[in-house]
C-alpha cells in the first residue's frame, strides 16, 4: 500500500522554497509599501545592488533587533497577506520576526544566491481596521537580508464559491467532517509528490490551474521524513511546507500537512521531530481556517496501540497551538485500517484513540485494493470518522494498469457518504500515477487534458463535477 519508490529526479535543483519562487494568483486589494520610505533602526538605504525597485533597498546592520517598520491602512479588520521583497547574497537563511500590533511570527528569509537577486517571502497576518505597524525585526548577529518592499493584501482573500471560504472551520461531527454551519461536506483534491523530489511541479501556474480548471477543494502537501526529506533539512522544508500553506490559501484551498512517514513504518521513531514540526507549523498558522494536519502518512511493522499511542502524544502538541485545527491519523497497515497487516478495523473501533475533532485515514490503489479492502472501508464508515488521503487507479506501486471500474466504485461511495479524497499524485513522474505527461511541470502549462495521462483525466473529471457544500 505504501508509496515506497525514489524519484530518478533527485536533485538539489528541485528543492527551491515556495516562498521565494511563486507567486500570487490574480491580484486582490494590494498596496505597496517601499522599505526606503519605512520607519528604519539599525539599517541604511543603499542602491548599490540592481533589481530593486522605488529608489533603493533597506540594507540592516549585522545585529539582532535591527528592524525596518511600516504603516498600514486597512479599511477593515481581517485577515490579510504580506509579501517582503528580499535579498539575500549568502547561503545563510536570515530570519526575521514579523510584529503586527503587537502579535508575532517567525518568517525565515533563505539566501538567494546574489544580493542582486530578490525572491520574496510570504505569511498571513491579521489586521486591525486603521493603521496597523508592521516591523520586521532580525533576529540573529546576520542582521536581516535586505528588504525592498512589502505588498499588503487588504483586500478580503474569499471569493465567494471557493472552497475553504464558503466551508470556512472544518470540525468532525459524527463520523463525518463538517463545515463551520455544520453540515456535513466531501472535499476533493490532489497530493503533491514528494516535495523533494517535485517541488517543480508546485508552481503559480500548475496551482492555480487546480484550483480553476481542475475546481479542487484541498491540496495535500506531502513532505517525506526521510528519503530525502525533513531530516536532511529541518528548516528547509519546513519553510517549503510554510509557502505551500500560504499558496493554497491564496487559492481558496484548503491545505492538508502531511507527514509522510514511510520509512521507519513506526511513527514513534519520528515523534521527535514531529513534534518540532507540527509546533510551528500549528503557531504560525494557527489563525488561518483551512489548516488540517496529517500526523501520519502510513504507519507499517507497527501495531494499532502503537500508533495510538503516538497520537496521543502529538494531538494535545498541536491544539496547544491550534485549538481548532483538524487531525489526520493514519491506521495500521499502511492506512488499511489493518487489512495488509492481517488485521481489521476492529482494532481502532475497540481501542480509539483518546481526543477529538480528529479523523482516521484510509489509502487505496484501485487495481490492487479491491473486496477485501473495500469491505472494511465500507464497515468502518459507519462507526469512526474516515478521511482517503491517498489513492490511486493504479496497483499499490502507483504504476501500471489503471482500474477505473474498481476505481469508480470507491469513490461513488465515498460521494454517499461524503467521505473526502486526495489523489496521488501531482506531478509528472514517470508512474502512470502521476497525471501529468513526463515533461510537462519544466513548462507553465496545466489547464485541459493534453498535457494528462489517462489517471489525470479521469480524476481531473471526477474533481470538476459540482461541490456540495450546503450552508444552512
Amino acid at each position: 500500500m505504501a508509496i515506497r519508490w525514489l524519484s530518478p529526479l533527485v536533485a538539489a535543483t528541485l528543492l527551491a522554497v515556495p516562498t521565494t519562487g511563486l507567486a500570487a494568483p490574480a491580484a486582490l486589494a494590494t498596496t505597496t509599501h517601499q522599505a526606503e520610505s519605512a520607519t528604519i533602526s539599525n539599517g541604511l538605504v543603499e542602491s548599490n545592488h540592481a533589481g530593486y525597485t522605488g529608489s533603493g533597498f533597506v540594507n540592516y546592520d549585522n545585529e539582532v533587533g535591527s528592524y525596518v517598520e511600516f504603516s498600514v491602512n486597512a479599511a477593515a479588520a481581517g485577515p490579510a497577506t504580506l509579501t517582503f521583497r528580499y535579498a539575500n547574497g549568502t547561503s545563510t537563511n536570515r530570519p526575521m520576526n514579523i510584529q503586527v500590533n503587537g502579535t508575532t511570527t517567525s518568517l525565515a528569509f533563505p539566501g538567494t544566491g546574489a544580493w542582486s537577486t530578490w525572491r520574496t517571502a510570504t505569511t498571513t497576518v491579521t489586521l486591525a481596521a486603521g493603521t496597523n505597524r508592521v516591523r520586521a525585526t532580525a533576529t540573529t548577529s546576520n542582521g536581516g537580508p535586505n528588504v525592498d518592499k512589502l505588498d499588503v493584501d487588504t483586500g478580503t482573500p474569499g471569493t465567494p464559491g471557493r472552497p475553504a471560504d464558503v466551508n470556512g472551520q472544518l470540525h468532525v461531527c459524527g463520523v463525518k467532517l463538517c463545515n463551520q454551519y455544520g453540515k456535513p461536506i466531501q472535499l476533493r483534491g490532489m497530493s503533491t509528490h514528494g516535495i523533494q523530489w517535485y517541488s517543480q511541479c508546485i508552481k503559480t501556474a500548475s496551482l492555480d490551474a487546480l484550483a480553476g480548471d481542475w475546481g479542487a477543494d484541498i491540496l495535500r502537501i506531502s513532505m517525506y521524513v526521510q528519503e530525502g526529506g525533513y531530516e536532511t533539512d529541518p528548516r528547509k522544508f519546513t519553510d517549503m511546507v510554510h509557502g505551500y500553506i500560504e499558496e493554497a490559501t491564496k487559492r481558496g484551498l484548503y491545505a492538508l500537512v502531511d507527514w509522510h512517514q514511510l520509512d521507519p513504518g513506526d511513527p514513534n521513531a519520528n515523534l521527535s521531530l514531529a513534534k518540532t514540526f507540527f509546533t510551528e507549523i500549528a503557531q504560525r498558522h494557527r489563525d488561518k481556517t483551512n489548516i488540517i494536519y496529517d500526523i501520519a502518512n502510513e504507519p507499517n511493522g507497527v501495531s494499532w496501540a502503537g500508533i495510538k499511542s503516538y497520537a496521543e502524544q502529538m494531538i494535545p502538541v498541536i491544539r496547544a497551538q491550534d485549538p481548532d485545527g483538524v487531525v489526520f491519523v493514519g491506521t495500521h497497515g499502511w492506512a488499511s485500517l489493518g487489512i495488509s497487516d492481517g488485521r481489521t478495523e476492529a482494532d481502532i473501533i475497540n481501542n480509539p484513540i483518546n481526543a477529538t475533532n480528529f479523523m482516521y485515514t484510509f489509502h487505496f490503489y484501485a487495481a490492487s485494493h479491491q473486496d477485501e479492502y473495500f469491505a472494511a472501508l465500507q464497515r468502518a464508515a459507519t462507526r469512526i470518522p474516515l478521511f482517503v488521503t491517498e489513492f490511486g487507479t493504479q496497483t499499490y506501486t502507483g504504476d501500471g494498469a489503471n482500474d477505473f471500474t474498481y476505481s469508480q466504485k470507491y469513490l461513488d461511495f465515498l460521494a454517499a457518504n461524503k467521505i473526502g479524497w486526495t489523489n496521488w499524485n501531482f506531478s509528472d513522474d514517470f508512474r502512470s500515477g502521476a497525471v501529468f505527461k513526463q515533461g510537462t511541470c519544466a513548462g507553465n502549462s496545466f489547464t485541459g487534458t493534453t498535457v494528462l495521462k489517462p489517471a489525470g483525466v479521469w480524476v481531473r473529471d471526477r474533481m470538476r463535477t459540482p461541490d456540495d457544500f450546503p450552508t444552512s
